[in-house]
């Protein structure tokens, strides 16, 4: 108990770090829940609140204290950068949460803290393997992706990517890296999955010996994450014989909303393809016949690449789907936002409505921001619109589907080629 109080006083002196927060091109922020534990028979949630705080009291702290404590502890790891200290700031964040009562972990709010950070259930994390080994070897495939902390997403989409991978390039050791190291610092504290970022990663290459590095990045488009990312290369590519980075998803950005590419048409394909299996029809001619709209959900951004996003549009209506749309959780670029969605989708003449990510890992945001119950997400809206019959959400990322996988192959062969 003595080492359980010194290691939370620790970490707590530590929260005093700058907490950096999180939008979606940061992070994989967990809705926070407001569920309070179960009542006594006869009493209400706040005679059962105060009859805690008062039993709490009596030991020295309430039950808003305890509380409290903990939201700091998350806060103080909810950061976009790795220290000496996080290792000991995760672990203390996790043993301080499992020391509180149901009725304390429902009080836990913080500038980015919530219950749901440790209680929320995203799957068997034991499936998930970090891809953190040393003995690399002279040649490694190094796959860098944003991350997620939902343990099922990051087995199905994250790892398929990884395995297909290193099952089409067998003589290559395949490794990971993220790059959101508030993702990074949540699985470490809920799951004790430690996975490298960037920094780590390069670092692992170089301390291996490894003279050939080829990285594929899993991200979707040439944006904020990939330009960090390549910064880090550049670092560090003067210490390796080979380097050759392959290209994300959607291939190069191009300069305006009417540039498409063979990438950009075959992510169109395949996620309609998939959307069309799932939602139960033979084709799209049969689902608009049916007044059914497929709309796709990206993150969005403020990247000069957010023009991807508008040529997946304009990549859309030239394969002829005519009840295919593009929007992003962000709003960004102009258009894509529910409202503008909802209105082409309206003037359209469609009543129902099949949600679908065109992310590449079905997290946080696909969770929440496009099929949550939460007034502003995409599901929400398009209900209140009054517009639609029908709302259906799929909760799939694109790195699931086996012929993105090929595609993320065919890219990495690419920049094999390079070398």
């Amino acid at each position: 108990m003595k080492q359980r109080t010194a290691a939370m006083l620790t970490a707590l002196a530590l929260a005093g770090i700058s907490v950096c927060g999180c939008g979606s091109m940061y992070g994989d922020a967990p809705a926070q829940s407001g569920t309070q534990g179960e009542n006594r028979p006869g009493e209400t949630s706040g005679e059962t609140e105060e009859a805690h705080e008062k039993e709490a009291g009596e030991q020295g702290k309430s039950d808003r204290e305890l509380a409290d404590e903990v939201a700091a502890l998350i806060d103080a790891i909810y950061v976009q950068e790795r220290t000496d200290d996080t290792d000991a700031q995760c672990e203390a964040a996790k043993e301080a949460w499992d020391a509180l009562t149901d009725a304390q972990k429902a009080l836990v709010e913080g500038e980015e803290a919530g219950m749901d950070y440790f209680g929320l259930d995203t799957g068997d994390a034991s499936k998930d393997d970090p891809g953190n080994a040393d003995g690399i070897g002279e040649r490694e495939l190094l796959v860098v992706s944003f991350g997620t902390s939902y343990n099922d997403s990051r087995v199905a989409d994250i790892r398929g990517i990884e395995d297909a991978l290193q099952a089409a390039y067998p003589d290559w050791s395949v490794r990971r890296a993220f790059t959101s190291q508030i993702i990074i610092n949540h699985i470490q504290a809920r799951d004790g999955e430690k996975i490298d970022n960037m920094e780590q990663a390069m670092d692992r290459a170089v301390a291996n010996g490894v003279k050939m590095l080829v990285i594929q990045p899993t991200h979707l488009m040439h944006g904020a994450e990939y330009d960090e990312m390549m910064k880090t290369v550049e670092r560090y590519r003067d210490q390796f014989e080979k380097v050759a980075v392959a290209e994300p998803l959607l291939g190069e950005v191009g300069t305006d909303a009417s540039v498409i590419n063979e990438d950009k048409e075959s992510v169109a394909r395949d996620v309609t393809a998939e959307a069309l299996k799932e939602a139960g029809y033979k084709s799209l001619e049969e689902a608009q016949e049916d007044g059914t709209a497929f709309v796709f959900i990206g993150h969005g951004t403020a990247h000069v690449a957010k023009v991807s996003y508008s040529q997946m549009q304009s990549q859309m209506e030239a394969l002829g789907y005519k009840n295919v749309f593009i929007g992003t959780v962000e709003g960004e670029p102009e258009g894509t936002d529910t409202v503008s969605v909802i209105e082409a989708i309206k003037a359209a003449g469609y009543t129902k409505a099949v949600l679908r990510p065109l992310m590449v890992v079905a997290g946080d945001h696909a969770n929440n921001d496009m099929a949550g119950d939460d007034d502003d997400s995409w599901k929400s809206m398009l209900t209140a619109s009054g517009v639609f019959e029908q709302i259906d959400s799929q909760i799939a990322g694109l790195g699931s589907i086996e012929a993105v996988q090929k595609l993320y192959a065919a890219h990495t062969k690419a920049a094999m080629d390079a070398l």
